[in-house]
C-alpha cells in the first residue's frame, strides 16, 4: 500500500462513525500480539533464525550458498569501512531490530555513532538502522517486499538496498519523506550509500569474489 493510499485509509476511519468499534477491534488485536511478542521474546534462543511480524512467529530456513555470499561480501565491505572510519556499528544476520508492532533480523544492517555509542554489551533488541540491506531468498522475497518495505520507512530507517543473489542486482531505495524512492537498480556500475558517509562500492563486489576483494582494498587503503 502506498503512503497517499494508508493517508486516506486513516482519513476514511477517523471520519466513520464506527471508529470506537473498530479502535476497540484493533486495541483487542493489539494486546494479544502483545502476549504472543512477549512470549516470543522469551522463547527464542541465539540459535533460531526467527522474526515477529504482525503477531506470527516466522522461522527462516537455512539459505543457499549464493544468499550466503552475497550477505557476507556486502558485510565484509560496510563493516570495513565503518570500523576503519569509526562511523558506527555494523549488525549481521542475528540482529534482532524491534519496531513498533515486528521485531526483524535484517541480513545486513548500520547503526550510525549517534544510536551505536548508546549500545550495551548484553543488549539482544536494537532500534530502527539507519541502513538496511536485505538479500532475497524464495522464502523472504514477500516479506522483504512488503511488510519490511513499509515498515523501515515508517521507522525512518534512511536507506534500504534490497539485494537479489539469483539476478545479480542491487535496488537502492532512499527515504523521502515518509516513504522510499527508487534510487538506482543495477547489476553493474557503483552503489553510492545516501545513509554511509563516503561509502562507494561496484555492484559486482558484492557478487564475484575478485570483485570484492579489488574493492576492499581499495576502501581500505583510503581509510
Amino acid at each position: 500500500m502506498t503512503v497517499p493510499a494508508e493517508r486516506k485509509l486513516v482519513q476514511d476511519l477517523l471520519n466513520s462513525p464506527r471508529l470506537s468499534l473498530y479502535a476497540n477491534q484493533i486495541q483487542t488485536v493489539l494486546n494479544e500480539e502483545a502476549r504472543r511478542r512477549q512470549a516470543f521474546y522469551e522463547e527464542i534462543t541465539e540459535d533460531d533464525k526467527a522474526e515477529f511480524i504482525n503477531g506470527e512467529i516466522i522461522y527462516h530456513s537455512p539459505v543457499k550458498l549464493r544468499h550466503s555470499c552475497a550477505s557476507g561480501h556486502l558485510y565484509r565491505l560496510l563493516s570495513s569501512y565503518v570500523m576503519a572510519r569509526d562511523l558506527g556499528w555494523v549488525g549481521y544476520e542475528k540482529i534482532l531490530v524491534s519496531l513498533t508492532r515486528n521485531d526483524y533480523e535484517p541480513d545486513i544492517c548500520y547503526f550510525g555513532q549517534e544510536k551505536a555509542r548508546q549500545f550495551r554489551p548484553d543488549q539482544m533488541c536494537f532500534p530502527a538502522p539507519d541502513f538496511v540491506a536485505e538479500v532475497l531468498s524464495d522464502s523472504t522475497e514477500q516479506y522483504d517486499r512488503g511488510v519490511k518495505f513499509d515498515d523501515y520507512a515508517a521507522h525512518g530507517v534512511m536507506e534500504y538496498w534490497i539485494v537479489d543473489p539469483d539476478m545479480e542486482t542491487i535496488e537502492q531505495y532512499c527515504l523521502q519523506g515518509d516513504g522510499y524512492e527508487l534510487a538506482i537498480k543495477a547489476q553493474t556500475g557503483e552503489m553510492k550509500s545516501c545513509a554511509i558517509p563516503g561509502f562507494t562500492i561496484p555492484v559486482r563486489a558484492v557478487f564475484d569474489e575478485r570483485e570484492n576483494q579489488a574493492a576492499l582494498r581499495g576502501l581500505m587503503r583510503h581509510a
